[in-house]
């Protein structure tokens, strides 16, 4: 709690001061930025990233001061526990739906979407490809807003300084992992718990790869299980082109918590550029097309023995590469 305190006692002041900031000195920078644009001549990058910065601070204010005024709601007039989850689930959807949409209007990105048409059913595990911060918008913005899916998300620890996740992620069923502890045990127990007692209207969304992918990345990966002696999942990795290998304990936990659930997997493209802010000043992002595939497996067709789980896991995944890497290819 101490540590929690501390953290927000920091970040959110931060947060005001650089919005406050940032606003009063948006007369010098737009035409700054316009300048920069007319000299380097790459699509407008520096005024579209002068729109998407005043986007994201105005977000995250209004993400705080909306959760404020439910709490204050809250301790004032009263509210029952099951409405106060379902406002902070739509004030989670409309805070990464907005923030989707204008990076979709700022870029001027075209989005290619097939197999959503399951999306509006629970309950299911939804595992998604992660190549960049882009992409952490495409549930919310393509599943959560349009089908009013309450999705719970196991996320790292990092994303705690981010002031609106912190405050509104902690009021509802999330998981911020350490990557880093000790005691890994511990944290795929906690992951485990979150899947319990899935509702109808209700989705998790993991990232099997449990970071970004990167070619840097998968050389560490594949160096790592080299030294390690694992050389089926040496041979595994090797074997993919645009993903990497998924860590198992996260994913196998949540199938084995949630019985009921179906699974959906994930694999988009176009996003990439997104990972490195030397890419996006270059112009890389501007009119990409993004293309998402959603494909729903129904819990009859995931086996129940433990090897034959991780068999068909690896199997599905690869089936994602397969997908990234062909529209990479082509």
């Amino acid at each position: 709690m101490q540590e929690k305190l501390r953290r927000r006692l920091l970040t959110i002041p931060a947060l005001f001061a650089a919005w406050l900031a940032w606003i009063v000195l948006l007369p010098l920078t737009l035409p700054v930025a316009a300048l920069v644009d007319g000299v380097r001549r790459r699509r407008g990058v520096a005024l579209r990233i002068t729109a998407l910065v005043t986007t994201f601070l105005t977000c995250e204010v209004a993400g705080i001061i909306a959760s404020a005024a439910l709490w204050l709601w809250r301790l004032g007039a009263g509210m029952e526990q099951e409405r106060w989850i379902d406002l902070h689930f739509r004030l989670e959807a409309w805070w990464g739906a907005t923030l989707f949409r204008s990076v979709v209007r700022i870029f001027g990105l075209r989005i290619e979407v097939e197999g959503n048409a399951e999306l509006d059913r629970g309950p299911y595990l939804l595992l998604v490809r992660h190549s960049s911060s882009g992409d952490t918008l495409l549930a919310s913005g393509l599943v959560s807003a349009p089908f009013g899916t309450r999705l719970r998300y196991v996320l790292k620890r990092e994303l705690l300084w981010d002031p609106c996740l912190d405050v509104v992620g902690h009021r509802l069923p999330n998981v911020f992992v350490d990557r880093d502890a000790t005691d890994s045990r511990r944290e795929v127990e906690r992951v485990r718990a979150l899947a319990r007692e899935l509702g109808p209207s209700d989705g998790l969304l993991i990232y099997p790869e449990g970071t970004r992918f990167s070619e840097g990345k998968r050389r560490r990966v594949i160096d790592h299980l080299s030294r390690k002696g694992d050389l089926k999942m040496l041979e595994y990795a090797r074997s993919l082109d645009a993903v990497l290998p998924p860590r198992l304990s996260g994913t196998l936990a949540l199938l084995e918590a949630a019985p009921d659930a179906d699974v959906v997997f994930c694999s988009h493209t176009g996003f990439e550029p997104a990972a490195s802010l030397g890419r996006v000043w270059s112009g890389e992002l501007v009119r990409r097309t993004i293309r998402v595939r959603f494909e729903r497996i129904s819990r009859t067709g995931i086996p129940e023995l433990e090897d034959a789980r991780v068999n068909w896991l690896l199997e599905e995944w690869r089936k994602v590469d397969a997908w990234v890497a062909s529209w990479r290819i082509s």
